[in-house]
């Protein structure tokens, strides 16, 4: 039976890496379910009866690939400890076809299924994105350094995983203080609490169990979730109607300027998790990996969800707590099952989300200093250099946040800002960051490396991603920072690289065979 749903050698890790990856996927469907009836106006019949069960759906398929996946790979190498692929939605991604796609629509048209009909395009369209970057991807793969991989998401799990979730977690000390120091001790040290329970379950029933008790005695002000869909069952249905509905129609394709830069996110960030798994003892094939990412975001599309899925940051963490390939199955039955019975929500009423973010820090952590551990020496520079438009991007999400919180918007504030924030550059950074990190890093890894002529290559590249619009290039709108995408979209950034990378030929031509070469 364990075999057929993907269960087999199920191990005590798969239960610690189960958690982790759950309840990472529960907070992206806790996402979309507020957010899409908030700025999209989406009903609960097409949420819960369409867009989740798609959802879940899709996070099925690409969890059973993936574990089916790592079992492969542990018979042909003969290891035990391979650790499957995590998987789920992007939550970068979530927010940008939320906010910079189906938001506008609904706030200019009021159609809610016109709205829903843009946003199953633009998952549609990123799904072939990803599925045409399978038959390239492993070409960029082999020739982008690995700081240049990994450097990009060091950046995203510090700021938008440990560092998003952990100010939530100080915000209610009395809840999630304890439980975090257990999992840190837990998974620190590389042994069990006292209990014999993994971690990061011993960790969740611990809070609870302080949240219900202090509730109980009064103690502590903690309030479950409120918000509930009524249980049913849900199964998911094919729409392919509706997601092939625009490709005739301009409305969908106004939106490239979103969904290209979106599907080209993906992607990179996809080979940057195949290289972090990489780093970390497993190597996948390229080509497969892809394929089965853009047909789970396929799958999605032509299943009601507006959210594309993709391989997931974090499989470093889940193999430290020795998840192996059972833990992604299982996740995808549970999320699959609570997508199609409306229970998504009921769970984090039962259970205080603060219970669990300690396993999201800890992963963020490790996946930080992996990123470092994993390059030469020589190339710590290059990791450190790639870290910092991650960080402005997540930078910019708070001051966006902060603004949205004071009735204000970044269209509103940004003229007010003078020389103690920098919005401009700050803004600049942040658009295309996961493509200014690579090239950033990529730079500083060849010079370490004495290597000007590859390091002036990928400086020309960065002024032709400028000239385009893939980075730095934007718009500000009434609804955010919106990209702008076209020729000569960032003429200034564009010119700034192609002269540096002019610089670089000169060394280049001024040390050729006159320095030796660096040996790592």
């Amino acid at each position: 039976m364990g075999a057929i749903f993907g269960l087999k050698g199920f191990k005590r890790g798969d239960l610690d890496g189960f958690f982790g990856l759950f309840i990472d996927n529960l907070l992206q469907l806790m996402l979309i379910a507020v957010l899409c009836r908030g700025v999209c106006g989406f009903p609960d019949e097409l949420l819960v009866g369409r867009i989740l069960p798609g959802a879940g759906l899709s996070i099925l398929f690409g969890n059973l690939f993936y574990a089916w996946q790592a079992r492969r790979l542990m018979a042909r190498t003969g290891r035990d400890d391979v650790t499957a692929l995590p998987y789920g939605i992007n939550t970068v991604s979530l927010f940008a076809f939320v906010f910079l796609v189906m938001g506008p629509v609904y706030r200019e048209t009021g159609d809610v299924q016109l709205t829903w009909r843009v946003g199953l395009f633009a998952c549609l369209f990123n799904a072939l994105m990803e599925i045409a970057g399978a038959f390239c991807g492993d070409w960029l793969r082999r020739h982008t350094p690995r700081a240049a991989l990994l450097s990009t998401l060091a950046g995203i799990a510090l700021g938008f995983i440990a560092m998003g979730f952990v100010f939530q977690l100080f915000a209610a000390p009395a809840l999630g203080l304890v439980p975090m120091m257990l999992i840190l001790t837990s998974y620190g040290s590389g042994l069990r609490p006292p209990s014999g329970l993994p971690g990061g379950l011993a960790a969740m029933v611990l809070g609870s169990g302080l949240a219900w008790a202090g509730r109980w005695l009064g103690w502590l002000d903690f309030q479950p979730m409120a918000d509930t869909p009524a249980l049913g069952f849900y199964p998911p249905l094919p729409v392919p109607g509706d997601a092939l509905a625009l490709l005739a129609s301009p409305q969908g394709w106004s939106y490239l300027a979103v969904i290209v830069p979106m599907g080209l996110f993906n992607l990179i960030g996809s080979l940057q998790n195949l290289e972090s798994a990489e780093a970390a003892g497993d190597r996948y094939e390229t080509r497969p990996s892809l394929l089965a990412n853009g047909l789970g975001s396929l799958v999605a599309a032509l299943f009601g969800s507006t959210f594309p899925t993709t391989i997931y940051i974090g499989h470093p963490g889940w193999k430290a707590m020795g998840a192996r390939a059972a833990y992604s199955a299982l996740n995808g039955w549970v999320i699959a099952l609570l997508c199609m019975i409306g229970a998504y929500a009921w769970l984090l009423k039962l259970v205080p989300l603060e219970a669990a973010l300690g396993i999201l820090l800890w992963i963020g952590i490790v996946i930080t200093a992996q990123a470092f551990q994993a390059v030469p020496p020589a190339h710590a520079l290059a990791v450190s250099l790639g870290l910092v438009p991650a960080l402005a991007a997540w930078g910019l999400w708070l001051v966006e946040t902060a603004l949205r919180a004071a009735g204000s918007s970044l269209y509103a504030a940004a003229p007010k800002f003078g020389q103690d924030l920098y919005i401009h550059g700050l803004i600049a950074l942040s658009q295309g960051f996961m493509f200014t990190s690579m090239v950033l890093a990529a730079v500083l890894a060849h010079l370490a490396e004495r290597d000007f002529l590859k390091a002036a290559v990928w400086t020309f590249a960065a002024a032709g991603l400028s000239w385009f619009g893939l980075i730095h290039a934007y718009t500000l709108t009434p609804s955010g920072v919106a990209n702008h995408f076209g020729f000569g979209a960032a003429p200034a950034f564009a010119y700034g690289y192609a002269l540096s990378g002019g610089v670089l030929l000169g060394f280049h031509w001024r040390y050729r065979g006159a320095i030796p070469e660096y040996k790592l």
